[in-house]
């Protein structure tokens, strides 16, 4: 099928409806994709990438795919085996072909590490994911945001916004390629630790559903070895096709739902939007010297 920027792709059944909630499509999710690729591709360059596919389509058998196995497509790209040891080699999407290729596999969402080739034992992002527990409200959620934000502050850190595109928010922090995977996600557990600390009505250190009832888990688990998160711009094979959109801080206040941006708005949104809230977050390299100081590891 030819999409609406002139791009050609091989797609089967594209009539096929891959979400029953909003009617979409397989040519609705090439669609989508063809419209964001320069900015997912910007996300997942130089990082292996996961998929999460879906041949029924949304909620009917599922799976996550790390590694080509015997799936192939052109673009797609293996990376060296030896960069994560005992392992086979892992996913990488250089391309528009590669990405529409995972489209044409029936590939609905794209997670990426938080670290890129060749060191990927020394991340340059960590991922703050809050998971609200039954009964939270939204507005919880974004309060939550914000007292996560301001505990990153007070260590020195900025942090960058995005919704989920399921019910939370994840917060980036960009870092300096210089600490392991290992010391990364020890200091996230100590934010967390530190934010349940002083607010337990409102956090939970430790995960499970039983352990966050009315309350938030801080997902710092997002930082440990092989751990991916959903990129920036991916869709959700979940009802409605919701979107993990970047946002400035200060359009949090008036965000409705979580799930305000699907397949079906998002691309008018971006054409729309005045900048990118993202735009400053690739060059800006913070150091975890002094944060770790102050939490005492």
């Amino acid at each position: 099928m030819r999409l609406a920027r002139g791009h050609a792709v091989k797609l089967t059944h594209p009539e096929r409806v891959v979400d029953a909630a909003s009617g979409a499509t397989k040519a609705d999710v090439a669609r989508y994709y063809d419209g964001v690729a320069e900015l997912l591709l910007a996300e997942l360059k130089g990082r292996p990438v996961a998929l999460l596919r879906a041949p029924e389509g949304v909620g009917e058998g599922v799976f996550f795919q790390k590694h080509a196995g015997k799936t192939a497509w052109p673009g797609l790209r293996l990376l060296d085996a030896a960069l994560w040891p005992g392992h086979e080699a892992l996913l990488s999407l250089p391309s528009r072909q590669a990405l529409l290729g995972a489209v044409q596999m029936n590939a609905i969402e794209f997670h990426a590490w938080n670290a890129r080739v060749p060191r990927l034992d020394k991340p340059d992002r960590m991922v703050f994911d809050l998971d609200p527990g039954e009964g939270v409200p939204w507005a919880a959620v974004r309060d939550g945001a914000v007292r996560v934000r301001e505990q990153l502050s007070e260590l020195g850190l900025r942090c960058w916004l995005k919704t989920s595109g399921g019910r939370g928010l994840h917060l980036v922090v960009p870092l300096t390629a210089r600490w392991s995977v290992d010391t990364v996600r020890v200091f996230a557990q100590a934010v967390v630790q530190r934010l349940a600390h002083a607010h337990p009505e409102r956090f939970v250190a430790k995960s499970g559903p039983d352990n966050r009832v009315g309350r938030i888990f801080v997902d710092y688990l997002r930082n440990g070895e092989g751990a991916t998160t959903v990129a920036a711009y991916s869709l959700r094979a979940r009802p409605g096709l919701g979107v993990s959109m970047p946002l400035a801080w200060e359009e949090l206040a008036a965000l409705h739902s979580p799930t305000h941006w699907t397949v079906a708005n998002t691309l008018a949104h971006l054409a729309a939007r005045p900048a990118d809230p993202w735009a400053e977050l690739g060059a800006h390299k913070q150091s975890l010297a002094a944060p770790l100081k102050a939490l005492g590891l």
